[in-house]
Order: C-alpha cells, then structure tokens, then sequence
C-alpha cells in the first residue's frame, strides 16, 4: 500500500488497542503503543531509502528482506524495545504485541497489489502477488479516514469503531478476490494453453491491467466493468543467442528488472547510423498506460558489444529514456 494508507492503519491499529481495557486506563501505554502502531505500520519501507543509491539497487531489494518473516519479528522487537528506553514504566509486551502486529499488517497487505513483496523469504525469494488491490485504494483510505474522523470529531469509542472498520475491509477484500477470479476465469475461457495471468488493479475500481502468458504468445488486456479487451499481441519468443543479449544480461540493470518482472518481452536493436550501436530492452507487459509500457530495462552497447550505459525503472516518455541511456562520456 502507499505510505500514506500505511499511516491511517498505523492509527487504526492505535485506536484498536483500546479493545484492551488497560490500555484504555493507561494513557502512557496507549500513547506508546500509538507510536509503536505508527511506526511500525511504516518501517519495512524504510528500504525506500534505496533509490538515493541507483534504480537498480531500489527495484531489487525494495520490499524485499524488509518485508520478510524475520524482518517482521526484528522490525517489531526493535521500535518496541526503542520506545520502552523511554517509557519503562509500560508493559513491554503489550507494545511489543501490538507494534509486531503493525508491521505484520504491513507486510501482509503489500502482497494484495500487483508489486508484491518477498514476505517468503528466507524460505524462497519469489515475489508474491495476488493482484486484486490497487497501491492505493481509495476505499480502504476513506474507510480508515471516516473511522479515525468519527473517533477524533465524533468521540466514537475506537476500538468497536475500527473493529467493525476491519470486517468492513475484510468483506472488500473477499470481494476483489472474487474480482480478480472471475476475470482470470473469462481469461482462460477466451484463450488456450494459458500459462500466467497477471492483474493490475488501478485506481478505478472497476478497470483492470492484465498481462497473459500462453504457451506461444503475450496478450495485453484490460477489463472494465467485466469486459475483457485485447490490446496488444506479442509472439513469445525465447532470449536469442546473440552477443548483445549475452553481455546485457551481466549487466546490473537489467538483472534488477528480470528479478522483478514476470511478464516481459524483449527487443534487439542495431542502428549502423550511430557507430554501430546495439540497443536491448525488456519490456514489462504489466503496466500499460496510455499506449505506453514505462517499466523497462534498456542496454546501449557499442559496436564491440560493450555496454556504454544502462537503465531501469518507471519512464513516461521515450524521449526521456533515451536520455537516460546517453553513452557515458570522460
């Protein structure tokens, strides 16, 4: 989910306590699990702080180990045992309980969206993603801000408040599962010997990415209102033996976006015109927009197929990514 989703939970979380009669007599001990919930429902992404380093460094490891089983119980020993430095006088495994369960939460409702998280490590890195709940839904947010709205302005006792709040969410997300299954069912009916189909929930509640893989094709989709429409077709061809590809795949960029992608294709592309200069690229299949796929890896090399400069991430423009990708200079 986005951050600031994150935080109306960190709160909810918070107000959820209360459900504890001595956390509700103990105002020292609600404030602590406060910051506690707070904190908590925002530290596996402390890993953000990757991107200051390069893209492929962030895409690699952004919600990776920070979102694991380990990192759920580290994450939670350590804001409590933080904040109890300077409240000793509150029960240590009250906050514990409840900053753990913060990040917990955290963790788990990250492998709805279509990015996912590597919540399995140690036990495997593969990333999960179910695929029915948008980055930011603005159901869930506006549900968490009537439920702290109606306990700050409107002295709603929180703990029912936000445990009703949850058997709310939790009907929402049994809906978009549901969703989510109906229109992978309408996929296989329509197409043979399917092999993946991955959604992208957006914003709009009813609108749908989808990226398909069959045995010998990729297929670009959207579903509205439970329409499927094909929008693009590509023919699934296996990574050549070609000296570019070879090289391009040593390069850190590149084995970023394939340890992140599921669904992709890939281009080769030789311009004599420029010094004999070799492009590859892949192409993520699950973020179209407007005609555009702006997750992509991209590889200049030179005319000794030496890698002059590399890219990945999110790009709007073609413009701009080839920007990106101008051969380095001394």
């Amino acid at each position: 989910m986005d951050t600031a989703t994150h935080i109306t939970m960190g709160v909810a979380l918070g107000g959820l306590a209360t459900l504890d009669t001595s956390v509700q007599q103990d105002p020292a001990l609600f404030q602590a699990i406060m910051i506690g919930t707070l904190v908590g429902s925002n530290a596996p992404d402390f890993d953000t702080i990757l991107k200051f380093k390069n893209n492929a460094v962030y895409i690699r490891n952004h919600r990776g180990i920070t979102h694991s089983l380990p990192a759920i119980f580290l994450w939670g020993i350590s804001i409590a045992f933080l904040i109890h430095l300077f409240t000793p006088q509150v029960s240590y495994g009250q906050l514990l309980f409840w900053t753990t369960l913060a990040v917990g939460i955290h963790v788990l409702v990250d492998i709805f969206n279509a990015y996912g998280t590597q919540a399995a490590r140690p036990i495997n890195r593969k990333w999960i993603a179910l695929g029915f709940i948008n980055t930011f839904d603005p159901y869930i947010f506006s549900l968490h801000i009537i439920g702290i709205a109606a306990w700050w302005f409107f002295g709603a006792e929180p703990g029912i408040t936000f445990l009703i709040l949850y058997f709310v969410m939790a009907l929402y997300y049994l809906k978009r599962y549901l969703d989510k299954k109906e229109i992978v069912r309408q996929i296989h009916e329509r197409f043979s010997d399917v092999e993946q189909v991955v959604t992208s929930p957006t914003i709009k509640h009813n609108y749908w990415r989808i990226a398909v893989t069959t045995k010998e094709h990729f297929y670009v989709a959207r579903a509205i209102n439970g329409k499927i429409m094909v929008l693009d077709q590509f023919e699934r061809l296996p990574l050549p033996n070609h000296p570019a590809m070879t090289e391009a795949l040593e390069d850190q960029n590149v084995q970023a976006f394939l340890s992140f992608s599921p669904v992709y294709r890939w281009e080769i592309e030789e311009e004599e015109e420029h010094d004999h200069e070799t492009e590859v690229r892949f192409i993520d299949l699950r973020y179209r927009s407007k005609e555009h796929y702006p997750f992509v890896a991209i590889v200049k090399l030179d005319s000794n197929y030496e890698i002059s400069n590399s890219y990945t991430g999110w790009i709007y423009s073609e413009d701009k990514l080839q920007e990106k990708v101008q051969p380095i200079t001394n």
